[in-house]
């Protein structure tokens, strides 16, 4: 059924905490303790300027429930245990603390994140570069099926941050191409996924060549007795971050694609849907806060009625823009993530994705309020090739099928 949770997300707290407490009350002590303190905004978590810049510039505008727990201790240097399903912003979350905690006078690795596999660390490395854009980061993806001698040529060149798969970075310590001892953060992105897939032994190898000091990181979605006895064995002190599947629904909302191919086609693309946009209250979604103001001027320049709603705003002016939007004065709204949460307004049938959501979580929260109420709804996804990837994990991640519009999209509203 469209908007459950994936198999395998069935999560007993009672049974998980009992399971727990066995594994870890090593003398007595409770093994890690919750940490519970809450940052509503990146702006409030004291990170460099140039780093809130590369956050900025990525698309993100308020942090989510993974993120606005879980970067501040471990920019703290903290060991921690974060726990959230896929798709919930874990990679940006741990990108934060390592850039964060960077010596940038320093070209010698300092930090190390194993993912279970290429694809996934060569998209973690995207994430750290982008997000470390501003700060001048070097991050190197060390991954099977690549030459090795280019591996070694890189490296030896110097490198802040290495992402990898587990063989290859094992590989790497042992030819000594990649050097242990200015590495002061490691990371095992989808720990769960790297002990399934038998990587265990390979992660205590690593870990035996890291300095004893180093700070543990360990995200994931569920935590098997192999991930604890990992925690166990290597952290000191972690503190634990869980965060709940959301209760929204995608049920009674009609979902569709339009294949635009490139990024300058989805303008054209929205104005030949604009007549059928005002026939009902829409909403279209971007990425960034620039986005909305261009938007917004191109449907106006065409004579197109909008209104346009984002996080610069002062608070006074979006009331205001709400207001219209709510009594139906306006009836297209174009707007970022940062709003989709807050946006519930009763007459919204259609919600346009102008950019898909940087994370598949966002996806939920745009559109997944249209349903509420047991109303019916439709949402349509502009889908550049670069976007084919991110369509194919929303599908996976909500166990949902988006199939492409069809023609006779009013009659569906």
């Amino acid at each position: 059924m469209a908007g459950a949770a994936p198999e395998g997300s069935q999560f007993d707290a009672r049974q998980f905490d009992t399971k727990m407490n066995e594994l870890l009350s090593a003398d007595g002590q409770d093994f890690f303790t919750s940490y519970d303190e809450v940052y509503d905004s990146f702006d409030a978590m004291g990170l460099q300027e140039n780093l809130l810049r590369g956050i900025y510039a990525y698309g993100f505008e308020k942090p989510s429930a993974i993120q606005q727990r879980g970067i501040v201790p471990f920019c703290k240097g903290l060991d921690v245990i974060q726990q959230a399903q896929s798709g919930t912003g874990k990679t940006a979350t741990f990108c934060s603390g390592v850039l964060q905690q960077l010596d940038y006078g320093l070209v010698e690795c300092q930090a190390l994140v194993l993912a279970p596999t290429r694809e996934l660390a060569q998209q973690i490395e995207k994430v750290m570069r982008a997000l470390g854009d501003y700060l001048g980061v070097k991050v190197h993806a060390c991954v099977g099926g690549t030459s090795v001698r280019e591996d070694q040529r890189i490296l030896s060149s110097g490198v802040h941050v290495v992402v990898g798969t587990p063989g290859r970075v094992f590989d790497m310590l042992r030819r000594q191409s990649l050097r242990p001892d200015c590495i002061k953060m490691f990371v095992l992105d989808e720990a769960d996924e790297m002990l399934s897939r038998g990587f265990k032994d390979q992660i205590y190898d690593i870990f035996q060549l890291l300095p004893s000091k180093v700070q543990v990181g360990v995200f994931s979605a569920t935590m098997p007795p192999e991930a604890l006895e990992i925690t166990r064995k290597f952290m000191n002190k972690p503190v634990r971050i869980l965060v709940k599947r959301d209760e929204l629904t995608l049920e009674g909302i009609k979902q569709f694609y339009v294949n635009v191919e490139k990024e300058d086609w989805k303008l054209e693309t929205l104005c030949d849907l604009y007549e059928t946009l005002a026939i009902t209250q829409s909403v279209i979604f971007v990425n960034t806060r620039r986005k909305v103001d261009w938007l917004t001027d191109k449907m106006r320049s065409r004579d197109h009625t909008v209104s346009a709603t984002h996080g610069d705003m002062d608070q006074n002016t979006r009331d205001i823009i709400m207001r219209e939007f709510r009594s139906g004065s306006s009836r297209v709204l174009i707007t970022t993530d940062l709003l989709a949460r807050g946006i519930d307004v009763q007459q919204v049938s259609l919600v346009i994705n102008y950019d898909l959501p940087t994370q598949p979580e966002n996806y939920l929260h745009r559109i997944g309020r249209s349903g509420r109420f047991g109303r019916k709804g439709v949402a349509i996804n502009f889908v550049t090739k670069d976007d084919e990837r991110m369509l194919f994990d929303i599908q996976k991640f909500y166990n949902v099928v988006v199939e492409e519009l069809p023609s006779n999209v009013a009659d569906l509203l």
